[in-house]
């Protein structure tokens, strides 16, 4: 047996000692730590520039009016709201917005207790109107129109706030939006006595937002 042939069995020996296997791994951990590193990194950096908004209740509002031959016009006092994107893409966006009926005001007890009634918002047995946008259409450089489901008294339709962004680009501005519903379909199908109602009801939204991080969110124009 010559030396070379020895010294070769000698060392495939070696590298079949687990010791020598196990070394023989850790060669190409390295790489493949700085790899799932680079991996993690990326999602990481994607969520830091989704912009990240807060709408502040000062200076907003959500309104309501009706016509009737008494006029019935008035404002939620409280209510909650939330703009939230998953991408830059400004398509990605889902505006939500939470009333609490109880705080109707129109200016007139007499009036707020009969919209606080069974007979329209039912405020006993449902306490919250709600509006949770599904679908993000932009119809000019700042306007657009959100799809969305509506609930009130318990009841959820399908429905469209239409509404203009001010403030595109910046850290701060308004969001003002219309929309516009039939009281029957939601089973407010009573009348105040003495009092003409017309059936459409139209609800104005105007909410005041900052980005408080991220990058702004990508119009389409």
């Amino acid at each position: 047996m010559n030396l070379n042939s020895l010294t070769a069995r000698e060392d495939w020996s070696r590298i079949g000692s687990e010791p020598e296997l196990a070394r023989v791994r850790t060669r190409n951990l390295p790489m493949a730590v700085l790899w799932l590193v680079v991996f993690c990194a990326f999602p990481s950096v994607n969520r830091a520039q989704v912009p990240v908004y807060e709408v502040t209740p000062v200076e907003s509002t959500i309104k309501f009016g009706v016509d009737s031959s008494v006029p019935i016009k008035g404002t939620f006092d409280k209510w909650n709201a939330s703009m939230k994107f998953s991408s830059t893409d400004v398509r990605s966006g889902v505006l939500e917005i939470e009333i609490q009926a109880d705080s109707v005001n129109t200016g007139s007890g007499l009036k707020n207790n009969k919209l606080k009634s069974k007979d329209f918002f039912d405020v006993k047995d449902s306490p919250t109107i709600t509006f949770t946008s599904t679908k993000v259409v932009q119809t000019g450089p700042n306007t657009f129109d959100l799809e969305g489901d509506f609930t009130i008294r318990g009841v959820t339709k399908a429905e469209k706030l239409t509404l203009t962004d001010n403030g595109k680009g910046s850290t701060s501005g308004s969001i003002d939006g219309t929309m516009a519903f039939d009281r029957k379909d939601y089973g407010m199908n009573k009348n105040i006595p003495f009092v003409k109602i017309a059936n459409r009801v139209e609800v104005n939204v105007s909410l005041k937002w900052m980005r408080v991080s991220g990058a702004p969110p990508v119009f389409q124009q």
